[in-house]
């Protein structure tokens, strides 16, 4: 399976079920490129399809995708949402970016008394954070979760 990008604790995201049927899980295993792996209060069977939503980037940022993996948490569970084509798994890394960077901008204001230009903030994150998110990185992620 390839690499998870963590979504933020503190931004909002949705799952929701779709109308798909599930896929077993050797199919889901061998169409995965990548996903994106979030909070859920509730338990997900492996290869449910879904929806996932985040409110914060507006109505557009739908990403279908399927369950890969459910790990159950103190509070909750941990899922993995798996994307299956390509165009999905860019949106949703650009919308993780933004996500990312929300969550930088929330922290330095707490941190920091003084109200911080966002613009300057963004840019930090992107300077020390970018590459995880690149093309390259999550070609090497798909690489190596081949060989594994």
């Amino acid at each position: 399976m390839g690499r998870f990008l963590p979504h933020p604790d503190d931004i909002p995201v949705e799952i929701t079920r779709r109308k798909q049927p599930s896929l077993s899980r050797h199919k889901l295993h061998s169409i995965s490129l990548a996903g994106v792996s979030c909070n859920s209060d509730r338990a997900w069977r492996r290869g449910t399809a879904v929806d996932m939503y985040m409110p914060t980037l507006g109505e557009s940022a739908h990403y279908p995708g399927y369950i890969a993996w459910c790990e159950k948490q103190p509070k909750g569970y941990r899922i993995g949402v798996a994307l299956i084509d390509e165009q999905t798994l860019f949106g949703a890394r650009m919308g993780e970016q933004v996500c990312q960077i929300e969550h930088y901008s929330r922290l330095q204001q707490r941190q920091n008394s003084c109200p911080q230009d966002l613009e300057a903030l963004a840019l930090e994150w992107v300077s020390h954070h970018a590459t995880e998110f690149s093309q390259a990185t999550l070609d090497h992620a798909m690489a190596q979760a081949v060989l594994d």
